[in-house]
């Protein structure tokens, strides 16, 4: 498919309507304000407001939900940066650079950066999704059960990556997690496993509840701990771009992450938490100071937050070519286009071809509309952050406890959030990381369930895994990854022991 520039131009006098532009500024405003609660995902917030679609034209009705996959993938950075819980799955990866940018003072920067990244990579998404549909689209639909696993594997190179200090408490981490994501029915007999008798656990530990309860209850203990011994976090609160020097210093990391992200984005079921850490490790590995991330690089937010808004070009990609959804966001949306009578797929491009470059157009101009209502908001964002620990602490905590009851309605989820709060606080207490039980619960059942499939298509014989190109290209970079990162690692290592012996000398001076 060659692109029209005609009718591109077209669909943009068709958004630039006063009906339309009101509801993609209402739609990305919302987006935002769900994406930066704990709890309420992209997913969710597209779910409850589909109901205001109805009766619409199809234009106006899918720009607005255009516009609310865009504000809530940004959102999400919101609270990850300000109070180390991320508001979306796909924004965890930014508390490893957000956060620590944060606590040294530099959350204007911080949240400048992610608002920045988030619109280039945003940008970068929409003009491969309208460029190279056709071709992405083929590559996804190559995607078997062997291709899944390949893609699963790896992913969980990057565990190395996120490990922080120590590979083996990484690692220990990241086993701990893939046990946790074998709790459940079994994906093959689905007879119950290590569910304890409770029914809630059928379907393995729910994924909101677990990140809260890893991020956000365990910074609240760990607070109470240390609550009269706090310094307040100063900051500048008028910074709504990055500098110069930091757009320089990320660049590469932006670049790489949209491509990334967009990559990973238009693979039905991999998702913007995939791509966000999968771009995180690649900017970690390649940087000249690696041994300086976890202590609040720029570079890591730029690299993350332009990795999952980008994957929201990615995944419309399958969406509107071949019907099948790349994420839970755009499944969502799926029955958003039935209810207007639309059937996504080839033949969407072949009769409604004025309604697909419609949609071009409205998530290209929700990306702008993304950056101005960010830098309006970042001056009452960024003020979260001068509220006073013992009134900022409950908050959060109700908030949590808010966000896991209202995934599924279910007390259990409570329950559960505050239990794996009192891990995370342990594990945070002891320094082991909490990243890699994330890519576990994410990239565990994929695995799992995709390489049972594939052992029983081919009768058990493991050679199937080595049978398909694209599956061995990524056992490929799988290995050589988990190779760069532990020579990373080492390096790493070095550095600092370099670094250590320099300042004995200096005090023995």
């Amino acid at each position: 498919m060659n692109v029209d520039f005609g009718m591109l131009y077209h669909s943009f006098g068709n958004i630039f309507t006063l009906n339309v532009m009101f509801l993609i500024v209402v739609g990305v405003t919302g987006g935002i304000v769900v994406g930066a609660l704990p709890g309420l995902t992209a997913t969710m917030g597209v779910a409850l407001l589909i109901p205001l679609t109805f009766g619409r034209p199809p234009v106006a009705s899918l720009s607005m939900l255009m516009g609310i996959y865009t504000g809530a993938m940004y959102g999400g950075a919101i609270s990850a940066i300000l109070i180390r819980t991320p508001g979306t799955p796909a924004a965890a990866a930014t508390i490893l650079e957000g956060y620590p940018m944060c606590k040294k003072g530099m959350a204007g920067s911080a949240m400048a950066m992610s608002l920045f990244s988030s619109f280039i990579g945003g940008i970068i998404g929409c003009a491969i999704m309208i460029f190279m549909s056709p071709l992405i689209s083929g590559f996804a639909l190559e995607f078997g059960p062997v291709e899944y696993f390949a893609l699963a594997i790896f992913g969980l190179s990057v565990i190395i990556s996120v490990s922080g200090r120590s590979l083996v408490k990484g690692m220990m981490v990241g086993f701990f997690g893939l046990l946790l994501s074998s709790m459940g029915l079994d994906p093959i007999s689905g007879y119950p496993r290590f569910t304890f008798g409770f029914s809630e656990l059928m379907e393995g530990p729910n994924f909101i509840p677990t990140l809260i309860g890893l991020f956000a209850v365990s910074e609240v203990i760990a607070n109470i701990e240390k609550m009269l011994k706090t310094e307040k976090v100063k900051a500048k609160l008028n910074q709504y771009l990055p500098s110069w020097s930091e757009i320089k210093r990320s660049t590469g990391a932006l670049i790489k992450g949209s491509l990334l992200g967009t990559v990973i984005g238009s693979i039905p079921g991999a998702g913007g938490d995939i791509a966000a850490f999968v771009a995180y490790a690649e900017t970690k590995r390649s940087s000249k100071t690696p041994e300086l991330f976890g202590t609040g690089m720029v570079e890591g937010v730029a690299a993350t937050e332009a990795a999952n808004n980008s994957c929201q070009g990615g995944a419309m990609i399958p969406l509107l070519s071949l019907g099948v959804p790349g994420d839970a966001v755009t499944a969502v949306l799926l029955g958003a286009f039935v209810i207007q009578g639309l059937q996504p797929g080839p033949l969407l491009y072949k009769d409604h071809m004025d309604l697909v470059y419609a949609i071009f157009a409205a998530m290209i101009v929700a990306q702008f509309v993304m950056q101005f209502v960010g830098m309006v908001g970042m001056r009452f964002f960024a003020k979260v952050i001068l509220i006073e620990n013992a009134i900022l602490m409950p908050m959060i905590l109700v908030l949590s406890m808010i966000g896991s009851y209202a995934m599924r309605g279910n007390v259990f989820d409570v329950g559960l959030t505050i239990v794996f709060g009192i891990i995370g606080f342990l594990m945070q207490k002891y320094d082991f990381p909490l990243s890699p039980i994330l890519l576990a619960l994410i990239l565990g059942p994929m695995a799992e369930s995709n390489l049972r499939r594939a052992l029983v298509i081919s009768g058990g014989h493991a050679s199937i895994l080595f049978s398909r190109p694209i599956a061995i290209v990524l056992m490929v970079l799988a290995v050589t990854f988990l190779v760069l990162s532990i020579f990373t690692h080492n390096k790493i290592e070095k550095r600092l022991a370099e670094l250590a012996v320099k300042d004995d000398d200096m005090t023995l001076t």
